[in-house]
């Protein structure tokens, strides 16, 4: 797993919009520290880590035991697997800032398109599993090493375990905002958890019609009918 946070602080010239768009870091308050002051993000994190025994986390519904360590289409157990971690100076400016976006991007994936600029991490499962100390450690890396914003890459078949380490991170001092950069496979269970957790939610869309997912994606999307 990569991990690189050795970059000085160095301020922005000036801001776009002569600093309407920047709020100061002691001004702002992530979505998650109201769940969790709550007692919902903990709630949730219970929750969504028992589903893993039947896994319906993403649309596949591999309805397999990741909690014990079975493997399904996203070949991901009960531990999140870490790829790298690093400030990111190729997002979006709104996300990059001048002290870049802390990105953490997580191995293996649920829809393994077939035209992967990440093709080692979502094919080959590049990096090493994590706890969810270890996680919520990571998180608080990107933090301490001035980024503006914790940027999950590709987590719609971890979110069980980003939750988890997110309840360890908050409670250790985590204030960045969360940016949710799905490539849109998301399971509704999924999306209901992480509502009112993210601060900035960046779908991706890698297909227009189905089918162009039938010949881009490996194996194509063929859902598991749900009961109504």
């Amino acid at each position: 797993m990569k991990r690189g946070f050795n970059f000085s602080d160095r301020a922005p010239v000036e801001l776009s919009g002569g600093g309407r768009f920047v709020v100061p870091r002691k001004d702002f308050v992530p979505a998650y520290l109201r769940t969790f002051e709550k007692g919902v993000l903990q709630q949730r994190a219970t929750e969504a880590v028992d589903s893993l025994r039947s896994c319906r986390v993403c649309p596949r519904d591999c309805e397999i035991d990741r909690f014990n360590n079975k493997i399904g289409v996203c070949k991901s157990g009960r531990l999140a697997r870490v790829a790298s971690a690093f400030p990111h100076f190729g997002e979006e400016d709104c996300l990059r800032g001048w002290n870049g976006s802390g990105t953490i991007f997580f191995g293996w994936c649920n829809l393994r398109c077939v035209f992967c600029q990440n093709f080692e991490t979502s094919q080959f499962g590049e990096g090493a599993e994590v706890t969810a100390s270890e996680l919520a450690g990571i998180m608080l890396d990107v933090q301490e090493s001035g980024c503006h914003n914790v940027n999950f890459v590709t987590p719609e078949h971890v979110v069980p375990q980003i939750l988890e380490a997110l309840v360890i991170a908050v409670e250790r001092g985590l204030r960045l905002p969360l940016v949710y950069n799905t490539s849109a496979y998301d399971g509704l269970e999924s999306i209901e958890w992480m509502d009112g957790l993210v601060d900035i939610l960046c779908p991706i869309s890698n297909s227009g019609t189905p089918n162009i997912a039938e010949n881009i994606l490996s194996p194509a999307i063929t859902p598991t009918p749900r009961a109504p």
